[in-house]
């Protein structure tokens, strides 16, 4: 796609429009301290084939996981995908799809969609889902804005911090309206303390968070959690690993109100960070609340099935002042690749997904156990895991120097992640650098 900068004289002319005489007074609300400094550090100007081959050039510069096996997971994953799937998604149709602002124009993408909801429903357990989210992150923030819109009063938010950071980040910031009361409780050895987040719990908590797998990799045991918040006529909030609902106890099994996560692990690729979609999926009475928006299923004027953008009057552009949220969009392209990868690898391809995840996990904390090295968190875990290293950050350049992608970097230990593209060959060659003398 190439791109054509406006010329001087034309940008003069738009800003002398609006009444301005520089893009300094434009972007005069921008602090000075984030601004790039004038005068990039560019070269001068070049041939398309010059240019074409300087930035393939730049682009080999980087370790991909094609190339490299790798380890690191910590909220996204190198999981297969499909051929089909990539080849799909080129069609013009879909990758041009935004989000449909004339749902009678737009069959095609609205059936995608439907489709898309329903999985998530079958994948959670829980009655209804929307179009998606931005990404997991905010799809946790809005659930717990969610809780606190809707519960007359009540702002206080309870989460452990064995959460994703970045999804606290995200949390924190939304707090910063002054619409929810964020209460960080600390964990231990790597979970929860689910006896310290319910003594939290009282007649002013909006909803109570976890995360499972939490961002350690370990399993939680939320059940108690649960009973506390909701008898206290409060909301519980489930951060979920979608690739890991193929074994465990799906969000609605846990007695949860609302169920988010990262899609990512479902057919989208690691692409540097992003694009990615977050699921929501909500009890049916919680329909009319959930943020974003929900494709239904209908008939038309001649009886045949028809599907439309439904209870809009959720979203800020129908009635602004009174909407849970001012997200009205969707990820409706990273979607629709969830979606087809769920339909490629169906109901059982998921489940042989997430337990060959699992016992390549197993495998590698046997070997790495054989060779000296020793969990940092003694607990069960799906498909990742933390192990002790003395510098987390010299073991990964000593892996990248054998060609492997290691792990996220903990204070004193190194988080891997084990998807099904691994082998015991690769996990044997993984032992052999970190445990080598």
């Amino acid at each position: 796609m190439k791109y054509n900068p406006n010329p001087p004289s034309v940008v003069k002319e738009m800003l002398h429009t609006i009444g301005l005489n520089s893009l300094d007074e434009l972007f005069s609300d921008i602090k000075a301290e984030v601004k790039v400094p004038k005068g990039l550090n560019l070269p001068e100007g070049m041939g398309e084939m010059e240019l074409r081959r300087r930035m393939k050039d730049l682009a080999n510069r980087n370790v991909n996981t094609e190339d490299h096996p790798c380890f690191l997971g910590a909220g996204a994953y190198d999981h297969y995908i499909p051929a089909a799937l990539e080849q799909l998604l080129l069609r013009s149709e879909f990758y041009t799809a935004y989000t449909p602002y004339q749902p009678e124009m737009s069959q095609g993408i609205l059936q995608s969609i439907f489709e898309y909801q329903t999985m998530i429903c079958k994948l959670t357990g829980m009655d209804v889902s929307n179009a998606s989210m931005y990404d997991g992150g905010s799809a946790l923030a809005e659930a717990c804005n969610l809780a606190c819109t809707s519960s007359k009063g009540r702002k206080k938010v309870i989460v452990s911090d064995t959460v994703h950071p970045e999804y606290l980040d995200i949390l924190k910031a939304y707090s910063l309206s002054g619409s929810m009361e964020v209460v960080l409780v600390p964990g231990q050895e790597g979970s929860a303390d689910i006896d310290a987040m319910i003594q939290t719990v009282d007649d002013q908590t909006a909803c109570a968070v976890i995360q499972q797998p939490n961002f350690y990799g370990i399993l939680e045991d939320a059940e108690a959690l649960e009973k506390a918040v909701h008898e206290n006529k409060g909301m519980f909030i489930m951060a979920v690993e979608p690739v890991s609902l193929a074994l465990l106890k799906s969000p609605a099994e846990w007695g949860a109100d609302i169920a988010v996560g990262e899609g990512q692990p479902l057919g989208n690729s690691l692409s540097l960070g992003g694009p990615y979609l977050g699921f929501f999926a909500a009890r049916k009475a919680l329909m009319r609340k959930i943020p974003g928006r929900i494709v239904g299923q209908t008939s038309d004027l001649d009886g045949k099935r028809a599907y439309v953008l439904t209870l809009q009057a959720r979203e800020q552009h129908i009635r602004r002042e009174k909407a849970g949220s001012n997200i009205c969009s969707n990820e409706a392209l990273c979607a629709l690749a969830a979606s087809m990868y769920l339909t490629f690898v169906g109901e059982k391809g998921l489940k042989d997904i997430a337990s060959r995840c699992h016992r390549l996990a197993l495998y590698a904390q046997q070997q790495l156990e054989r060779a000296g090295m020793e969990l940092k968190y003694k607990q069960p875990y799906f498909k990742e895991f933390a192990i002790k290293v003395d510098d987390p950050a010299a073991a990964n350049r000593k892996l990248l120097e054998n060609g492997i992608i290691g792990g996220y970097e903990l204070n004193d230990a190194l988080m891997l992640a084990f998807t099904e593209k691994r082998t015991k060959e690769e996990i044997d060659q993984l032992t052999t650098v970190l445990g080598g003398k």
